[in-house]
């Protein structure tokens, strides 16, 4: 039994006694002295969407996976595995693909409203891409990615029911359907209808209604934003066993056990996060932060903690804008062709593990499946090892002799990624390249859409901290033109249809073959560069029990109900 679904009878008959006799004659614990972990992550913590563009790179995936539960979660293996807390779902036999959903009767957010239908209708249409508006056809959503939702044709649900059947597009069985409405993609859709001023999400996004649809979408774009010190918790209803208490500069974001959580009751009443920009190393020092979860090779408390360095399912990779400086598939591949990848995965690809077979054992050749797998030789042989070392004769005969300014965009203060910055810009001065740092405390990767930048160092899907998975999809769909984590605007109506084929085809020799050509036309136009897997850090006090590495996007946070700090 994983740690994230263990049970302990007598830790949850403790807490209801406790309750309850609080309920009978009223008492309150000072919040010095209420059982607490801190956590701390590398990433910026801006949002409580995590599906939004910037909040799917942003620590939300990290952070939220017990405050937002779904249908299904990562585990410690990378793999989607079912949540039976919030209901169960079956597929319905027939030729098309038809999934029936059940909530749990008990399920209810910690404003007291209950989780119901509409919340899987709001998720399908903010991330399905159908809803545009304007000539240019700009979706109404700024939702990261459509991977499977633009697959389902329908959602069938009365609103206000526990019940939801969702149909899938005749031809379009998505393989990752058990994936869909997980940890993270389920929001209140009763607070984006209360703000958008409609009775319900369900009947405007049935009929269409573009206005109303509108209102929807610019709440769930921005609305759930947060901001230190300005959080306004009516907004934020859990159906998890944390809840949002607050955010502060100085305070962190405070979850606190849910009142109204139907499950097994967190094991620790109040977990502290302390995203990016606060002093993790100190405040663990000073016994303030217990686990901290992070990329390899950043500093760690000196004494009184352990560490485990692993290989993540997270490309590093370079972003590349198709526009501005990098316009040409030719300055894209002169900027990887001095790009060092072979030193770069040496220097930075590998710390504190092995260098074994699967992920973490060298630079990444591909981009469509990942080194642990079977296809992976075969697909990543399509890059018949060039781009493995500085060839600054090839990068400079691509610009035929003309300069080339290259601005790299991270998430800073990063020392390994302003590192390997500066290494890619010594490699490429020679051929006439001149790399610039922009790395920012407030960056994001919608600043290559925008244009600020020309290149983002993140990992998979541009993602800051912890990113990937077993599943391929997140990194392929990053690829397709249209869909918003596709920051660098890459549009191949080929590598489209390659990577809608992947999505739904299960044979090994088609996915064998297509993957094969698809990763020939991107080392060709070259709208990212694919650098190692990203090492990460999981580093806890010696306290600590239950505390768990995985090595996806949501990171440790994915068991944060389980931690005990045994003090």
């Amino acid at each position: 039994m994983s740690a994230r679904v263990a049970r302990t009878s007598a830790t949850a008959t403790g807490l209801v006694a406790v309750v309850a006799a609080c309920t009978l004659v009223g008492c309150s614990t000072p919040e010095d002295q209420v059982p607490s972990i801190g956590f701390g992550v590398d990433n910026a913590l801006t949002t409580y969407n995590a599906q939004t563009v910037d909040g799917a790179a942003s620590a939300a995936k990290q952070v939220f996976p017990r405050v937002q539960t779904g249908f299904s979660y990562l585990g410690p293996e990378g793999e989607s595995l079912a949540d039976n807390d919030i209901g169960g779902f079956a597929a319905i036999p027939g030729d098309v693909l038809t999934v029936a959903y059940t909530i749990a009767p008990q399920a209810t957010y910690s404003d007291g409203v209950p989780m119901t239908c509409d919340d899987l209708v709001l998720t399908w249409a903010a991330n399905n891409g159908t809803f545009i508006a304007g000539p240019q056809g700009v979706p109404l959503f700024d939702s990261a990615s459509s991977a499977g939702y633009s697959d389902i044709e329908r959602v069938d649900c009365e609103s206000g029911s526990k019940n939801a059947t969702v149909v899938f597009r005749a031809g379009r069985s998505y393989e990752g359907w058990r994936s869909l409405f997980g940890a993270t993609d389920l929001l209140p859709a009763h607070v984006a209808a209360r703000v958008a001023n409609v009775p319900n999400v369900v009947d405007p996004i049935r009929t269409g209604d573009l206005a109303a649809v509108g209102r929807i979408a610019d709440f769930w774009n921005n609305g759930w934003n947060l901001t230190p010190g300005q959080v306004d918790l009516s907004l934020l209803p859990s159906n998890g066993p944390y809840r949002v208490d607050s955010y502060t500069e100085d305070g962190g974001l405070v979850l606190v056990a849910n009142e109204t959580w139907w499950g097994v009751p967190p094991e620790t009443e109040r977990i502290v996060v302390w995203p990016k920009g606060a002093d993790t190393l100190a405040k663990a020092e000073s016994g303030d932060v217990e686990v901290i979860d992070q990329g390899a090779g950043a500093a760690v408390p000196s004494e009184g903690f352990d560490q485990l360095d692993y290989p993540s399912h997270g490309v590093e990779q370079l972003t590349l804008a198709t526009s501005g400086a990098l316009a040409s598939s030719a300055s894209r591949r002169a900027l990887a062709l001095c790009t060092p990848r072979e030193s770069l995965f040496e220097d930075f690809g590998h710390a504190g593990y092995d260098k074994t077979a699967g992920i973490g054992s060298g630079p990444v050749d591909s981009r469509l499946v990942q080194p642990n797998t079977l296809l992976y030789a075969p697909v990543a042989a399509t890059a018949e090892g060039r781009y493995r070392q500085p060839d600054t004769a090839a990068a400079s005969a691509e610009l035929d002799g003309a300069g080339l300014v290259v601005r790299i965009g991270y998430l800073a203060p990063d020392t390994r990624r302003a590192s390997i910055v500066a290494d890619i810009a010594a490699a490429c001065a020679p051929a006439g390249i001149t790399v610039e740092d922009a790395g920012s405390p407030q960056f994001g990767p919608t600043a290559l859409r925008a244009g600020a930048v020309d290149a983002v160092l993140g990992s998979t899907a541009s993602a800051s901290g912890a990113a990937g998975a077993v599943s391929d999809e997140a990194a392929r769909y990053s690829l397709h033109s249209g869909v918003g984590s596709n920051v660098g605007g890459y549009d191949n109506g080929r590598i489209d249809a390659i990577v809608g084929q992947l999505a739904v085809d299960t044979n090994d020799a088609t996915a064998l073959s297509v993957a094969t050509e698809g990763e020939r036309i991107l080392w060709q136009e070259m709208p990212s560069v694919p650098l190692f897997n990203q090492p990460r850090a999981l580093v806890s006090s010696e306290g600590m029990d239950n505390v768990v590495a995985n090595p996806t996007v949501s990171g440790a946070g994915w068991n944060m109900d389980r931690w005990i700090l045994h003090r």
